[in-house]
């Protein structure tokens, strides 16, 4: 396996040069083939439009249908598809404005993580967490429920506290945490499926320093016992397996520094961590892999958004294909679940560039995967082999099902749709809102017809 291909499958950096660019000028269209950064979808949509202000997103809606907002193309599946045309809030929907005050920060509907976080920790802000790879829009990470890592942080949208959007109807509508309670956690993972968004207002926390270590070898036993007591090893965890041995190859453990501690030297580090050994070099999720790409261990401080990932954020691939499959089950099941998993170790590896084990905190928000659980996700990102891939996943889901299992809405799965439904207890109330803010179904598609709308 190349080593480019890996890292481009684990959430480096995406290179811009991915993103077709559009003709200049507001509402100017390009037709030529457009594919996912993973290059595993061509979008069938007929043109892209190009939206340089709010004004020209409220015109493309009124004269385009059927209509789906694009961001960093980072979606494995077809929820940003259409038969009819696509329109891009990147790059020029790019302004970031910080209100110290409350403190929050707005952005518009282009701004990715790697141009906000930067900005941010300049004016001495984060985030709570950031995704494994930062170069996707905050828009489209939060409306699909994108997230980072942490037993105690929710997913990315949890920090959403207000959002505007151009409705099916073409009308600009404002929701805020504070006025709209229940409407406000429907519209806030929204698929796409109630319009497009136009800026969201994140709450930010003060800028914070961190360290990282790397532990190899983790018996899956000790996860029997102790699973909530490793994910609560560090500001955000994440374990690595191949599913051979009956371990996790490597356990990466971020940490936050205190306020005015030592930032230019090594924190010293624990030699074990439930029997697993304190790296001795830095290491690559998988063993054997150069490092260089992977962002500062061996518990050398770094701000924030140089720890939180995985990668460097400067780092670009420049070849690769991959494909990625995520599901979730409760926390206080997830060793059960794991073990699930197992059992098909021998047809999974062979298939697999690694699978990542990671927390998420329980929220409030309806259609996030973690609605009102704690939870455990658990992260394939599968070699660019699709029909065995595909193969594999209703076996797996099957494993899973006895958890009720929720899919990540932007990867792969074969899920049916009634049993994918039944785990949202507020669907209906989800599709009513869109019927609300879309009478027409102008942004509705294939992967919203077969998820989310009865059948």
């Amino acid at each position: 396996m190349d080593k480019r291909q890996f890292l481009k499958a684990s959430g480096v950096v995406i290179a811009d040069s991915l993103m077709t660019r559009v003709a200049n000028g507001a509402g100017s269209m390009n037709t030529e083939a457009r594919t996912n950064w993973a290059g595993n979808l061509t979008y069938s949509a007929k043109h892209l439009d190009d939206a340089a202000s709010v004004d020209d997103v409220v015109k493309i809606v009124k004269s385009r249908s059927p209509l789906k907002a694009l961001g960093a193309r980072h979606s494995f599946n077809n929820i940003a598809d259409t038969t009819g045309d696509q329109v891009s809030l990147v790059p020029h929907l790019d302004q970031m404005t910080l209100d110290a005050s409350v403190p929050a920060v707005t952005v518009s509907g282009g701004v990715k993580y790697g141009l906000l976080a930067p900005w941010l920790d300049a004016k001495g802000f984060a985030v709570h967490n950031l995704a494994s790879l930062p170069h996707v829009t905050v828009i489209g990470a939060c409306a699909t429920a994108t997230h980072g890592s942490g037993i105690h942080n929710g997913n990315l949208s949890t920090a959403v506290t207000a959002l505007e959007m151009v409705t099916g109807t073409g009308d600009v509508v404002q929701l805020s945490r504070a006025s709209d309670g229940d409407k406000f956690n429907a519209a806030v993972v929204s698929l796409g499926a109630l319009g497009i968004v136009t800026r969201l207002t994140l709450h930010v926390v003060p800028r914070f320093d961190m360290y990282q270590a790397v532990y190899e070898d983790l018996s899956f036993d000790q996860l029997r016992d102790n699973l909530r007591a490793i994910f609560s090893g560090g500001y955000s965890v994440s374990l690595f397996t191949d599913w051979q041995k009956h371990r996790a190859t490597q356990v990466w453990i971020k940490k936050r520094l205190e306020p005015g501690a030592d930032t230019k030297t090594p924190v010293k580090l624990p030699a074990k961590f439930y029997g697993t050994t304190l790296q001795k070099q830095k290491l690559h999720p998988i063993t054997g892999h150069s490092a260089e790409a992977c962002t500062d261990q061996m518990g050398i401080p770094g701000p924030w958004y140089e720890r939180l990932p995985h990668f460097k954020m400067t780092f670009t691939p420049s070849s690769g294909a991959e494909l990625q499959t995520e599901y979730f089950v409760p926390l206080d099941r997830g060793y059960e679940a794991i073990l699930a998993v197992e059992k098909m170790r021998d047809q999974i590896t062979p298939h697999l560039f690694v699978t990542e084990l990671r927390t998420i905190d329980a929220d409030d928000l309806w259609m996030s995967p973690c609605h009102q659980r704690a939870s455990l996700a658990i992260h394939f990102t599968w070699k660019p082999e699709w029909p065995s891939v595909r193969a594999l996943l209703p076996r797996i889901e099957a494993q899973l099902k006895p958890f009720a299992v929720r899919p990540h809405w932007a990867k792969l799965n074969t899920i049916p749709p009634a049993q994918l439904q039944a785990q949202y207890p507020r669907l209906d109330d989800f599709r009513a809102l869109i019927r609300q803010f879309d009478p027409q179904a102008r942004f509705k598609n294939d992967f919203l017809a077969r998820n989310i709308y009865p059948a």
